[in-house]
């Protein structure tokens, strides 16, 4: 029981320090949002600046994961090339041999501090960026303490006569010294607690000098598992595993080394400072220091190398992976514009899919189908993300009045279809499949009806497509008009269920319902075009005498 009790302890201790490090930055990306990305890449534009930035912010985060994990998403992007990248996770290494230097002060007189301060800052902030930055205290503070925790944690075991024994009769093995230092900085997901393990095991007289360097070793190579762990949850994007995987191997190459000479590395360090302590926390910065200076000039080739065994995923593999958002084209913005509403049309024909899968699923009750057409929601997620993020970075004082109105309405049309896809995959289909585990049978008449909608919704986003592209006013005309419709489906399926109709009334009803929801997100394309050109009141056609009537009963 008392194991058990310790596993269970770790594990609790290592999901703090999980959890601290994701509020950090989650922080970080709300505080700061797309100047983050700016100014990594700044400071991640060479070798020796990116070597000294992995430096700096993993002393900030004390974490060479948390670095790890964001430097490789930036580099999986291509925000920062793959070299810099590499270099950063160099200059990572260092800074948590940085951080065992100097951890000599009182974590439990650190962490209260920066939490109490971010507690107040995110309760009483003013600002949204006052707020972020009181999550970052917060999550500072929760991965200190989950540090001063491991550490108590792991005081009965340094004491353990069994683990004392244990080391005793591997004292001249290297390789399991190794192992068990590898295994307790990969389950504790930091270097920095794996070295001070190895320290206060040096410091108790446990662990002879060439055992304790042996365990500094493993403790760097231990840390480096789990940043390509945490990457690898895309099996089909293997370029997010360059870095972690590139900084491994420069860790291997450094363990290789380090066994190689651990007798000559054992006398200078002694030479250098015999305290046991002292011994291990100089090991470590000098093994990383050593690392570094013989990876960095060999980085362009190991970053080659990676390139060709963990190729970028292929857009023709990959539907969510933009094909027109060209990066060169930024600078001329009728051209980015053009490429950003060639991308829109993707999501456009992901969209009328939905439709297709989701009329699938109801006509022939094919939960296959149904699952099919949700996961397409991801797919438009991440399209949508990546036409804003280019939109975004198109300079707003290069555009003229005709162009900034475009980029308005490229924005407005990408947001609708997102909207759109959001209630087929959150609502319409997920009734679908509720009726399908419940059983419900649909009337021929309400499985011809529901189809009908579908059919309808499918012309009125090729109306959206002939708005958005064309400015088509008659296009423009029949997508409100179609709304209109879709409105009156909506009121004959609720009047079924008021008269009492079966439960399956009922579900016709939200997926009518849903359905309606659906055009309407389509139609909004439609109303800058007729407003510009006076023929649309607050919501209804003026042109339509019927419809303008109606217009202070119906709403939107």
């Amino acid at each position: 029981m008392a194991e058990l009790r310790l596993l269970l302890e770790l594990a609790g201790e290592a999901a703090l320090l999980l959890w601290g490090l994701h509020m950090v930055q989650s922080g970080v990306v709300r505080a700061f949002g797309s100047r983050l990305r700016h100014a990594l890449g700044l400071a991640l534009g060479d070798r020796i600046r990116a070597f000294l930035a992995g430096v700096g912010v993993t002393a900030a985060l004390q974490s060479s994961t948390a670095t790890a994990l964001m430097v490789g998403s930036f580099a999986a992007s291509g925000a920062v090339a793959l070299a810099p990248a590499l270099a950063a996770m160099l200059g990572a290494n260092v800074g948590t041999a940085l951080i065992v230097q100097l951890l000599s002060f009182d974590v439990a007189a650190v962490f209260p501090t920066l939490v109490l301060a971010g507690v107040l800052a995110f309760r009483h902030g003013r600002r949204a960026r006052t707020r972020d930055l009181g999550r970052v205290g917060i999550g500072l503070g929760l991965m200190l303490l989950a540090l001063h925790l491991m550490a108590g944690t792991m005081a009965p075991v340094e004491a353990s006569p069994t683990l004392r024994a244990l080391l005793a009769a591997v004292a001249d093995q290297p390789l399991p010294n190794l192992l068990l230092a590898a295994a307790v900085a990969w389950a504790a997901h930091s270097s920095v607690a794996g070295v001070l393990f190895v320290a206060s095991l040096a410091g108790s007289g446990v662990a002879a000098p060439a055992a304790a360097f042996a365990m500094v070793l493993g403790a760097n190579l231990g840390s480096a598992l789990n940043p390509l762990l945490e990457a690898g949850g895309d099996r089909a994007d293997v370029a997010r595993l360059r870095v972690p995987a590139g900084n491994l191997l420069n860790r291997v190459v450094g363990v290789v080394l380090g066994l190689a000479f651990l007798p000559q590395a054992v006398g200078w360090l002694t030479a250098l400072d015999p305290a046991p302590a002292r011994l291990v926390a100089n090991a470590h910065l000098i093994f990383n220091l050593a690392t570094a200076a013989l990876a960095l000039p060999l980085l362009p080739a190991l970053a080659g190398l990676l390139r060709r065994l963990l190729p970028d995923r292929s857009a023709a593999d990959d539907p969510a992976a933009p094909r027109y958002l060209d990066e060169a084209a930024l600078d001329m913005p009728s051209v980015a514009l053009a490429n950003a509403s060639r991308e829109v049309l993707r999501i456009a024909d992901q969209v009328e899919a939905m439709l297709r899968g989701s009329a699938e699923a109801f006509r022939a009750g094919d939960r296959d189908a149904a699952r099919a057409a949700a996961r397409l929601d991801n797919v438009i997620d991440r399209l949508h993300r990546a036409v804003h993020g280019y939109l975004a970075r198109i300079p707003r004082e290069s555009l003229g009045e005709e162009e900034s109105r475009r980029l308005e309405e490229v924005q407005a049309f990408a947001i609708a279809l997102e909207h759109a896809a959001d209630v087929l995959e959150r609502d319409l289909l997920r009734h679908a499949a509720r009726r399908l585990r419940r059983g419900v049978t649909l009337e021929e008449a309400a499985q011809r009806e529901i189809a009908a909608l579908h059919a309808a919704l499918q012309d009125q986003l090729r109306l959206a497509i002939a708005v958005f592209m064309l400015e088509d006013a008659e296009a423009a005309r029949r997508l409100v008009l179609g709304k209109e419709a879709l409105r009156g489906a909506e009121r004959d399926a609720a009047r079924r269920v008021a008269s009492g109709e079966d439960g399956a009334a009922g579900l016709l009803l939200d997926a009518v319902r849903d359905l309606r929801r659906v055009g309407g997100h389509l139609a909004v394309v439609a109303h800058p075009l007729l407003e510009r050109r006076g023929e649309l009141l607050s919501s209804r056609l003026a042109s339509d005498p019927a419809l303008a009537e109606g217009n202070g009963r119906d709403g939107q």
